[in-house]
């Protein structure tokens, strides 16, 4: 018969040894889990650490980024302080370009009615240079330094006036040519030479024999009594005319005789200014029948004289002076249509 009882001698070991079991396993669970608590704890330290690490980082990256919002909000404030100053220095240009503008606009104005109150001038004179002295040249001359100012000024509403100035100095160009001033420039000198002019009677006078001269070795009574001879035979001359004698012209008349001449020379000078021919040639037939009458054509200035009233004679002074009214027109038309617009 077998015995089932148990053995106290052989259970008690059994029994320690759970019991040492079961502290090891405890000590091994409470080392385990002192070294999961020393583990976690270092790890929640460095992780502490690092929090705090970048926590410092990011306070110090947001007090930098406040700084730099700072510096950012004071250089936009400067911004916005030169933008307005550039805004106000921009309106003022403007307003000053505006002013400009307008102002060039009225000098633009003002300089074209200069212009064509000059330009109207310019015609007047050269009008009158036709109509009163006929003075072609001056006219033309008149009429290109106006087509030469407008030319300068090349503006488009001056295209039409230039084009009738341009018509006119082509009608003026023309016409025949006549150097009046070189004509006048003659007669002056005719006039200059009147004075020079021997007449007709001292040349006459100066070719009558003397009475003869008493002999060097008589007395002194004798050479008076033939001084007083002479004196007595001059009372009375007596001769013989062959031919048509020139009229005796007493010293006192030659006088108004040269000054008749250079009335009646300038009286020519007058008419050839004016281009009247009937009168021009009436002055010069007039003075050359004088000299012939009056003067002794035999002396060298008379023949001069004579020679240069044939060619004076000779030039035709008549003159037709045409009209600048195309240009008139064009100025007066073009005056109205500045002051209409």
């Amino acid at each position: 018969m077998n015995d089932t009882s148990p053995d106290p001698e052989r259970g008690a070991p059994e029994a320690a040894r759970r019991r040492w079991l079961a502290a090891a396993a405890l000590a091994a669970f409470a080392a385990l889990a002192a070294a999961l608590w020393l583990d976690t704890r270092g790890r929640l330290q460095s992780m502490q650490e690092e929090t705090a690490r970048r926590l410092r980082e990011l306070e110090t990256e947001a007090r930098e980024a406040r700084a730099q919002a700072r510096r950012a909000e004071d250089a936009l404030r400067a911004l916005q302080a030169q933008l307005g100053a550039l805004e106000a220095r921009v309106a003022d240009s403007q307003s000053q370009q505006a002013a400009l503008e307008a102002l060039y606009q009225e000098l633009a104005r003002n300089r074209d009615e200069w212009q064509l109150a000059e330009i109207e001038q310019v015609l007047a004179i050269a009008q009158q240079q036709l109509q009163l002295a006929g003075n072609v040249r001056a006219a033309l001359l008149a009429l290109q330094l106006a087509e030469a100012r407008l030319a300068r000024a090349d503006r488009p509403q001056f295209l039409a006036l230039r084009r009738a100035l341009a018509r006119d100095i082509e009608r003026l160009r023309a016409l025949p040519a006549l150097d009046v001033a070189g004509l006048s420039l003659r007669l002056d000198g005719l006039v200059a030479a009147v004075d020079g002019l021997p007449l007709a009677y001292e040349e006459r006078a100066a070719r009558e024999p003397r009475g003869a001269e008493p002999p060097a070795g008589e007395g002194a009574l004798a050479r008076f009594g033939a001084e007083v001879w002479r004196e007595l035979k001059s009372l009375v001359v007596v001769r013989r005319i062959e031919g048509e004698e020139p009229p005796l012209v007493p010293p006192r008349e030659a006088y108004f005789l040269r000054e008749n001449l250079k009335l009646r020379l300038l009286s020519a000078r007058v008419a050839l200014l004016s281009r009247n021919e009937a009168g021009y040639r009436e002055d010069l037939r007039a003075a050359q029948t004088w000299i012939e009458r009056y003067f002794d054509v035999r002396a060298k200035s008379a023949q001069a004289a004579l020679a240069q009233l044939k060619s004076l004679a000779a030039a035709s002074v008549a003159f037709e002076p045409p009209s600048l009214g195309e240009s008139l027109d064009a100025l007066r038309a073009l005056k109205t249509r500045r002051e209409r617009g």
